[in-house]
């Protein structure tokens, strides 16, 4: 396997397409983003963003094009098997497991470092209680790091809208990733709620050294967060560049106002 310098991209995106019967959602997009950058995705409604994520994190594999993770193609693995090789995601609409606790909730992004054996079971005084301690050391450092303390028992059904956001993004977190993938974190939060979760990411990811990928309607927290974004519009690529020249481009304008009416 050749060796992945510090300064190559981590995520590489080659003309990926991506339709449903006569609905083209991805024409051709290609984008890259480096190690540790947080890189925003825009696009009015229906412009294919979730759909591109959706593509990079396995769950719609492109039909045409290829994805890179840190030089590895990974298009046409299935969705387990990318969140191993080192990239975790958030939904847009919340994903929590009901009537479970905080902490469970976030014990659950261990799975994939869990892998049942009926040894561990049988000399668990020994084998598998130790893995459980690392497990719930990890999902300490995470609950600590995003200030969970004061909830970590309540079932998170009772919790308010921005909490639950929280604890989404500590399942991910405890997964360990090298890559975040965040779609629409900020969704339904008032102005207070998304302050918190701004500082939260931009904490995650200085001390966990994470590259992230957004998907993000509030422009404010784009222009805030992101050094980079790419603009889509009708599975189309129509800008990408530092976030506010990309978005201020005037097909990007035009995507999201309309085009302006001629006078007279």
């Amino acid at each position: 396997m050749t060796a992945i310098s510090k300064d190559d991209p981590v995520l590489v995106c080659e003309a990926v397409d991506r339709h449903f019967g006569g609905v083209h959602a991805l024409r051709g997009v290609s984008v890259s983003v480096g190690r540790g950058e947080i890189f925003g995705l825009v696009g009015p409604n229906g412009s294919g963003k979730t759909t591109l994520v959706n593509a990079i994190t396995g769950f719609y594999p492109p039909q045409k094009g290829r994805i890179l993770f840190e030089g590895r193609r990974i298009n046409g693995l299935k969705p387990y098997r990318i969140a191993e090789s080192g990239i975790a995601r958030t939904f847009q609409n919340v994903a929590l497991f009901r009537g479970m606790s905080v902490l469970d909730n976030i014990l659950m992004g261990r799975h994939i470092f869990m892998r049942p054996n009926p040894l561990a079971s049988l000399f668990y005084w020994w084998w598998a209680q130790r893995e459980e301690i690392t497990h719930r050391r990890k999902v300490e450092e995470v609950i600590d790091l995003l200030q969970l303390e004061s909830v970590r028992d309540e079932h998170v059904d009772v919790i308010p809208l921005g909490l639950q956001k929280r604890v989404e993004l500590a399942r991910a977190l405890s997964a360990e990733p090298r890559m975040l993938v965040l779609d629409e974190p900020m969704a339904g939060m008032n102005q207070e709620e998304k302050e918190y979760m701004v500082r939260f990411i931009l904490d995650a990811q200085e001390a966990l050294g994470l590259t992230v990928l957004i998907i993000e309607h509030h422009m404010d927290v784009v222009t805030a967060m992101c050094e980079r974004v790419l603009v889509l519009n009708n599975g189309e690529a129509i800008a990408e560049g530092p976030a506010r020249e990309a978005i201020a481009h005037p097909q990007v304008v035009e995507a999201y106002i309309g085009r302006a009416r001629d006078a007279g």
